[in-house]
C-alpha cells in the first residue's frame, strides 16, 4: 500500500501528467461532477486556510476591511465599461431564468419558460462593477475617502481547458477594491499591495517571485496599470500569481462615482484592484514538490510535525505517554502537530502517506529508541534521517523549521537564477524557449512584435521586471527596432 501511495509519474518523464496525480494522490482536491469545477478536499483546504489566514491579516494590517457583495451582476453593469465587458465576455456564465417546474413530459423538472428574467444576471467573473455601483453610494465627500475593502469569495470564469487550481471555471480567491481622492494614493496603493503579496509569497510560501508591470496586452481589462508577481515553476515554465491594478477613474466615470474635492470641486474616484486565487495552491505545488509527493515549507503546512510511534500492542500507554506529552509540549510552542498512534495502519503506510502530503518533519520513536531517550527525526526536504536525544528536543525542532522554510525558499530561488537568460537572437531563443526558462529580452514596445513571438513559440511577455536595468537597450530581436523596454518573455501556465 506505501508503495502504491507514491507510484508517481517521475517530473522527468511527463511533468504535466506527475502534477495532475499527485493533486489527487495527496487529497488535495478531485474533479467535480459539473465540468471545469473541482472539489477541494479537508487537507487541501487546510493550506488554503493557511494561505488566507495569513494574506488577511497583512490586508487588514494596511486597513483593509473585509466585506461582500453579490454573487450576481446585471448585465447592464458590464456593459457600462468598455474595456472591462470586452476582456471577460467571453468566460462569463449567465443566469436566465429563476424558477424550473416538474416535467409536464415525464421525470425530473424543467426550465420553467415564464421565470425568464427581465434582465440576465452575471455570475460574478470578477466583482468590479456590482462594487462600483455600491460605492456610488457611499461616496460623497472626500472625507468619505479611501474606501478600502476586500472579499473572499468565488468566482466563475468559464474555462475550456481546466487543470485543477491552476485553471477551473470556478475558483476562490480574494478581490481588493479600493477608491481613492487623489491618482496618487490609488496607485500607491495598487504598488503597496504588490508588496504585500510578494512579501507573503516569501516569507509564507518560500516561492521567488519577479515583480513587474505588465505590457498593455496583457493588462488586467479597464485598467491602466497591472503589476504582477510572477513565479518560475520547476519545468521552467511563468505561473502569474497575484496581480494589481491601477484602475485610475475608469470605474468612477462609468458608474459616475463623484465626490467633492477638498477645493470644493466635484470629481471622479480614483480605484485600484487586486486578487490572488487557489493558483497559488498550484504555484506551491509545482515549485517545491518532487518525484516522492509534496514538500511544503512549513509556514503554510497544515501539520508542521507528524510523530509515529512503532509499538506492540501492549506498549502503547508508554508511547502515549512519553510522545503524547511530546506533542503538547510542541503544541504549546506554536507547533501544528499531529501524534499517530492509530493502530489500524502500519508505520510504512504512514510514512508514505506523510511524505506524499509533504509533512515537513516526521519524529518516529520504537521500543528501542524509547529505552535509549532518543528518536529519529526526518525533514520532508531532502528525506535526511538523524537520530537526535530526545531530552530538549522541542527547540531543535522548532529550529530545524526554520531551517528547512529558507532552504525550500533557496532552492527555488536557485533554479530560477539558473534558469534565467539573457537573448538577442530570435533564432536562438525560439529553440531555447521550449525547454523553458525565463529571458530577459529587448523589446520594441509593439504590440505586433508581442503577437509574433506568441504565434511562432506560445510565449508571452511577462512583465517589465522590477530591479533589472533598463539602461543600454539595444533593438528588439524580433523587429529590429529600437527597444524601449527590457522584459522578461517566458511560456506559462
Amino acid at each position: 500500500m506505501a508503495k502504491e501511495l507514491k507510484d508517481l509519474t517521475k517530473r522527468s518523464v511527463d511533468y504535466s501528467r506527475w502534477y495532475n496525480e499527485l493533486v489527487v494522490k495527496a487529497d488535495l482536491a478531485e474533479q467535480a461532477d459539473v465540468r471545469g469545477c473541482m472539489v477541494i478536499k479537508p487537507y487541501g483546504y487546510a493550506i488554503w486556510e493557511r494561505i488566507q489566514q495569513n494574506l488577511d491579516a497583512r490586508f487588514k494590517a494596511t486597513g483593509v476591511q473585509n466585506a461582500y457583495f453579490p454573487m450576481l451582476i446585471p448585465k447592464s453593469y458590464l456593459s457600462k465599461e468598455a474595456d472591462h465587458v470586452e476582456g471577460f465576455a467571453k468566460e462569463c456564465a449567465v443566469v436566465t431564468h429563476y424558477r424550473l417546474k416538474a416535467n409536464p413530459e415525464g421525470e425530473g423538472v424543467v426550465v420553467d419558460p415564464a421565470a425568464k428574467l427581465e434582465e440576465e444576471l452575471i455570475i460574478r467573473p470578477t466583482s468590479e462593477t456590482t462594487i462600483w455601483n455600491t460605492f456610488r453610494g457611499w461616496i460623497h465627500s472626500w472625507r468619505d475617502l479611501p474606501i478600502l475593502c476586500n472579499q473572499w469569495c468565488n468566482v466563475m470564469r468559464w474555462e475550456m481547458r481546466t487543470r485543477l487550481f491552476l485553471r477551473t471555471s470556478e475558483f476562490l480567491w480574494q478581490e481588493g477594491h479600493t477608491a481613492h481622492a487623489t491618482r496618487e494614493q490609488a496607485e500607491a496603493r495598487a504598488k503597496q499591495m504588490l508588496e504585500v503579496y510578494h512579501d507573503f509569497a516569501k516569507d509564507i510560501l518560500a516561492i521567488p517571485m519577479v515583480r513587474g508591470v505588465k505590457s498593455e496586452t496583457e493588462r488586467f481589462a479597464g485598467a491602466l496599470d497591472t503589476y504582477t508577481i510572477e513565479a518560475m515553476m520547476q519545468d521552467g515554465k511563468a505561473l502569474q500569481s497575484g496581480t494589481s491594478h491601477f484602475l485610475g477613474q475608469n470605474f468612477g466615470k462609468a458608474f459616475d462615482v463623484k465626490f467633492v474635492n477638498k477645493e470644493n470641486k466635484e470629481e471622479y474616484a480614483w480605484a485600484s484592484s487586486w486578487g490572488v486565487s487557489t493558483r497559488l495552491m498550484g504555484a506551491l505545488i509545482m515549485s517545491h514538490s518532487d518525484d516522492n509527493g509534496l514538500v511544503l515549507p512549513p509556514h503554510v503546512a497544515p501539520i508542521q510535525v507528524v510523530i509515529v510511534p512503532i509499538f506492540k500492542g501492549d506498549e502503547v500507554d508508554k508511547f502515549d505517554e512519553v510522545l503524547g506529552g511530546l506533542a503538547q509540549r510542541l503544541e504549546a510552542k506554536g507547533i501544528r502537530v499531529k501524534y499517530d498512534n492509530a493502530d489500524n495502519k502500519r508505520p510504512g503506510f504512514k510514512f508514505a502517506d506523510y511524505e506524499l502530503k509533504g509533512v515537513p518533519v516526521r519524529l518516529v520513536m520504537g521500543g528501542r529508541d524509547l529505552e535509549n531517550g532518543t528518536v529519529e527525526v526526518m525533514r520532508r526536504d531532502t528525506l535526511e534521517k538523524e537520530t537526535w536525544a530526545f531530552e530538549g528536543i522541542e527547540e531543535k525542532v522548532s529550529a530545524l523549521l526554520e531551517e528547512i522554510q529558507e532552504n525550500i525558499y533557496q532552492k527555488a530561488l536557485k533554479h530560477r537564477e539558473a534558469c534565467t537568460y539573457t537573448c538577442t537572437n530570435y533564432e536562438e531563443f525560439k529553440v531555447r524557449v521550449k525547454e523553458g526558462g525565463f529571458f530577459l529580452c529587448d523589446w520594441d514596445g509593439t504590440a505586433e512584435t508581442e503577437a509574433q513571438i506568441k504565434a511562432d513559440t506560445q510565449a508571452t511577455i511577462r512583465c517589465v521586471p522590477y530591479g533589472v536595468s533598463q539602461d543600454n537597450l539595444g533593438v528588439d530581436m524580433v523587429s529590429g527596432k529600437p527597444a524601449v523596454a527590457r522584459v522578461i518573455i517566458a511560456r506559462s501556465y
